[in-house]
C-alpha cells in the first residue's frame, strides 16, 4: 500500500486569458493533515477543484493518483464514490430542507424507490453526534448558526464513507469558539484515519493543526514544507506566499487626524422581525477626518447590525437615535439617502450583497455612482471603462481587463472591486465590514493600504473585524460592542488584546 493517499502530477489548467496552475504537484500521506497555503489566485481551489472533480478529467492536464491507482473523475460524484469529498467554502446546504436531508441528499436512505425515515434519521443523529452537534435532525438548516452548518457539511461528508476530506476556508466565517471545535474535530477524523487537506488563510490555525504545508504562487507549486518539528513560522510561510518578506503585517502610517465627520447618539435597533429584541442598545459614537476607528465585539454583538441601521436603515426596525453629519443632524432613511449624505458601506458578504457576481468589474465599479457618468439619462460607455481601467491599475486588480466577469476573480480581487465602487462614489464616511474576510496576508497588506489612503485623504472610515490583531494594527481607536451596547472606548495606544476581550464579553449591569 503506497505510503501517499494522493498524488497530483503536473496538473495544469487554463481559462480564457489566464493560466490557473502550471505543472503544480501534490503529494499528500495518508492519514495526515496537509494544509494549502497562496495568496488569492494561486490557484488553490481551482486544484482542488480539479481533484474533487468539479473540472472533469480531459479540462486540465496531469494525472491524479489516488491510493496508487490513476483515476479520472468525470464528476463530483464520481469522486465521491472514491472517498474524494469537499466541503466548500460557499456551503451547499439546502436552508429549507431538515438537518437530516441535507445529510443524506443525494444519498439518500431508500427501500424500494422510498426513503426510510425512520433509519434516515437514526442515522443522521449517529452521524450529528460524531461531529459534536447536538441538534435535532428534522430543524431547518437555515435555523442553525453557520458553524453548526459547517458541521452538518462534515456529517453529511462522513455519511458518504469518505478517505479524503477537503475543506476550504472552512474556519473564514466562523467565531473563535466554533473554528476551535471545528479544528478539534479535523484531529479527531485524522485519529480515524481520515486524510485531511484543508485550505486556509489563517496561519495560525494551519501551525496549530496540520502535519505539512504545501505553498503555491501564481499557479504553481512553490515547495511542501514539515509541521512537525515547530521550526516552520508564519514569516516563513509568508514569505514562501509572497514571494519576499512582509517585515510588517500592517504598513506604517502617520495619521492626521481632523473634525468630526459622523456622530450617532442613542442608537437604538430592534430586530426586523421580533420587534421586541433590541440588537443595538443606545449606542453613541463617532469618528473623524481621516481617522480609523475600529468596532469590536463577538459574534452576535450587534456589529453588522449597528452599521447597516447606519447605511439608510438597511437592517432592523424600530430605529431611534440621531445621527450628525459634519455637525448637522441628518436623516438617512433609505439606501440612497445616506449614499447622497456620503456614507458608503462595504458589506462583509460581498459575494451575496456587495457585488454583482454576474457582471463585469467596470460595471461593478460604477454601480453605487452611475450618476456621475451619465447625461441626459445615458450611460457614457466609454468613459466607465476609463475609470475601471483606472481603479483596476491602482488597486492592482488582478484580472485579464475591466470586462472580466466579477465572480471569477479570487476573493481578494473581489474585495478590491468592492472598495473601488465606493472610492468612486467618494464618500466621507465609509463603513468596512470584515474588510479582509476570506483574503490572503499579501492581499490584507494591499486593503490595509487602501484603507490608509482613503484616510490621509480625509475620509473617516469605520472597520469592523472578527480579528483583535487587525484592529490594534490599523486602528486610532476602537470601540468594543456586547449585546447590542458599546462597552469602551480604547484609545489605541491603551488598547490590548485582554482589555479588549475584557469589554467584549461585559455583561449587563
Amino acid at each position: 500500500m503506497s505510503e501517499h493517499v494522493l498524488q497530483m502530477r503536473r496538473i495544469s489548467k487554463s481559462f480564457p486569458g489566464v493560466k490557473a496552475l502550471q505543472d503544480v504537484t501534490l503529494a499528500v500521506a495518508r492519514g495526515e493533515v496537509h494544509a494549502i497555503c497562496g495568496e488569492n489566485g494561486a490557484g488553490k481551489s481551482t486544484l482542488m477543484k480539479v481533484l474533487s472533480g468539479v473540472y472533469p478529467h480531459g479540462t486540465y492536464e496531469g494525472d491524479i493518483v489516488l491510493e496508487g491507482d490513476t483515476v479520472s473523475f468525470r464528476d463530483i460524484k464520481d469522486s465521491e464514490r472514491s472517498g474524494v469529498v469537499i466541503i466548500h467554502q460557499e456551503l451547499a446546504l439546502s436552508p429549507f430542507l431538515s438537518v437530516a436531508e441535507n445529510i443524506f441528499l443525494g444519498n439518500e436512505r431508500a427501500t424500494g424507490g422510498f426513503i426510510d425515515w425512520n433509519e434516515t434519521n437514526a442515522r443522521a443523529v449517529e452521524l450529528l453526534r460524531r461531529v459534536g452537534l447536538d441538534v435535532n435532525p428534522n430543524v431547518r438548516a437555515m435555523d442553525i448558526g453557520v458553524g453548526k452548518q459547517q458541521l452538518v457539511e462534515i456529517a453529511k461528508a462522513l455519511s458518504k464513507d469518505v478517505k479524503l476530506l477537503i475543506l476550504d476556508e472552512p474556519t473564514a466565517a466562523l467565531n473563535d469558539e466554533d473554528s476551535a471545535h471545528l479544528l478539534g474535530l479535523v484531529r479527531g477524523l485524522r485519529e480515524d484515519g481520515i486524510t485531511c487537506i484543508i485550505i486556509s488563510h489563517k496561519l495560525n490555525e494551519i501551525r496549530a493543526i496540520a502535519d505539512s504545508v504545501t505553498i503555491l504562487r501564481d499557479g504553481q507549486t512553490i515547495e511542501t514544507l514539515s509541521l512537525h518539528d515547530g521550526s516552520v513560522t508564519e514569516d516563513r510561510i509568508i514569505k514562501g506566499m509572497v514571494g519576499r518578506e512582509l517585515t510588517s503585517r500592517y504598513p506604517e502610517r502617520t495619521p492626521a487626524i481632523g473634525a468630526e465627520v459622523l456622530r450617532v447618539e442613542d442608537w437604538t435597533v430592534h430586530h426586523p422581525q421580533e420587534h421586541s429584541r433590541v440588537v443595538v442598545d443606545h449606542a453613541h459614537l463617532n469618528v473623524r477626518a481621516g481617522e480609523i476607528v475600529g468596532i469590536a465585539g463577538l459574534m452576535g454583538a450587534g456589529r453588522t447590525e449597528l452599521a447597516m441601521s447606519i447605511f439608510g436603515r438597511s437592517y432592523g426596525a424600530d430605529i431611534s437615535g440621531r445621527m450628525y453629519k459634519n455637525g448637522q443632524e441628518i436623516t438617512a432613511r433609505t439606501v440612497s439617502e445616506a449614499i447622497r449624505h456620503g456614507i458608503a458601506y462595504a458589506t462583509e458578504d460581498r459575494k451575496r450583497y456587495g457585488l454583482n457576481l454576474i457582471d463585469d468589474i467596470k460595471r461593478n465599479i460604477s454601480s453605487a455612482a452611475l450618476g456621475k457618468l451619465t447625461s441626459a439619462g445615458w450611460v457614457n460607455g466609454g468613459r466607465e471603462t476609463l475609470v475601471a481601467q483606472e481603479y483596476r491599475t491602482s488597486m492592482n486588480i488582478k484580472a485579464p481587463s475591466v470586462s472580466s466577469i466579477t465572480g471569477k476573480l479570487s476573493g481578494g480581487n473581489q474585495q478590491k472591486v468592492v472598495l473601488s465602487k465606493w472610492m468612486f462614489a467618494d464618500p466621507d464616511v465609509l463603513i468596512l465590514d470584515e474588510p479582509t474576510r476570506g483574503i490572503d496576508v499579501g492581499a490584507k497588506y494591499e486593503i490595509y493600504t487602501i484603507i490608509n489612503e482613503l484616510a490621509a485623504q480625509g475620509k473617516a472610515v469605520l472597520v469592523i473585524s472578527s480579528e483583535l490583531p487587525e484592529l490594534l494594527g490599523i486602528c486610532d481607536r476602537i470601540y468594543t460592542l456586547a449585546e447590542g451596547r458599546i462597552t469602551a472606548e480604547v484609545p489605541i495606544a491603551e488598547a490590548t488584546p485582554e482589555r479588549l476581550m475584557q469589554h467584549m464579553t461585559k455583561e449587563k449591569d
